[in-house]
């Protein structure tokens, strides 16, 4: 059968790739021919995750950043160009929604730690990348959203304010490093990767969604492989839910 989302030759950065829905992007990568390298702020979680990629056949590396600090990027980036010599897929996959007793009890510190890494770090990845690819053969951005920023609600306002930001960062990106940068969000529903092991029973069942069920992880990896493909050399600027229906 043909790989109708064929990476040979590609190199994904993927932040966020040793666990969750990165983790799950890395090996759907990897499992179509892309070489990866893995960022996250475990080098020893990154390089396990390094280390399937390789039994795969396909090249792997590494680089431990926290890339909700900004003076981190440049070194994640320049690391990153050192081990391949290019990017050609970003994914802004690193994110956190921690959950507030309320809006006046939410602290500062708290609201910038939520900026920094869902809106911050992903504005200055695709500056970085973006410019570079656009310089060289161009490539594809994907940025992970959230249905939170289509349907906020209280508990999480900062991280929905700053995943809407995020979306429209897409948009904004999309014709600054267009038509040799193609940029796109994917913004997931609930799924049950292991942040949900916390979570209330009546959550994971997410009854109100349309499809009435929480997302297995594995059901991100078609529209990620979708964006990071030619397959989708039409697209860019857009949000695609993967959600099962937000209610």
């Amino acid at each position: 059968m043909t790989n109708y989302f064929d990476l040979t030759g590609k190199v994904a950065l993927v932040t966020g790739g040793s666990r969750g829905l990165g983790y799950q992007m890395v090996k759907a990568f990897a499992a179509h021919g892309a070489d990866v390298f893995i960022t996250s702020r475990k080098l020893e979680a990154c390089d396990k995750a390094a280390a399937e990629v390789r039994a795969l056949g396909r090249k792997a590396a590494t680089h431990a950043c926290n890339v909700a600090n900004w003076q981190e990027l440049d070194g994640l980036v320049d690391a990153a160009y050192a081990a391949f010599g290019k990017i050609d897929i970003l994914v802004n996959n690193a994110g956190s929604s921690p959950l507030a007793p309320s809006s006046l009890e939410t602290s500062e510190q708290l609201f910038d730690r939520i900026v920094s890494l869902n809106f911050k770090a992903p504005f200055r990845l695709m500056s970085l990348v973006g410019s570079r690819m656009t310089a060289g053969d161009g490539g594809s951005i994907i940025n992970i959203s959230s249905a939170g920023a289509l349907r906020p609600r209280p508990q999480i306002a900062p991280y929905a304010g700053a995943k809407a930001a995020l979306n429209a960062l897409t948009e904004a990106f999309a014709f600054e490093y267009g038509p040799k940068v193609r940029v796109n969000t994917i913004s997931p529903g609930r799924f049950l990767t292991d942040v949900s092991k916390a979570w209330p029973e009546e959550h994971k069942a997410n009854p109100t969604a349309a499809l009435k069920r929480s997302g297995q992880p594995e059901e991100i990896v078609t529209a990620a492989l979708y964006l990071a493909s030619s397959k989708s050399s039409f697209t860019t600027g857009s949000l695609v839910r993967v959600d099962g229906g937000i209610a």
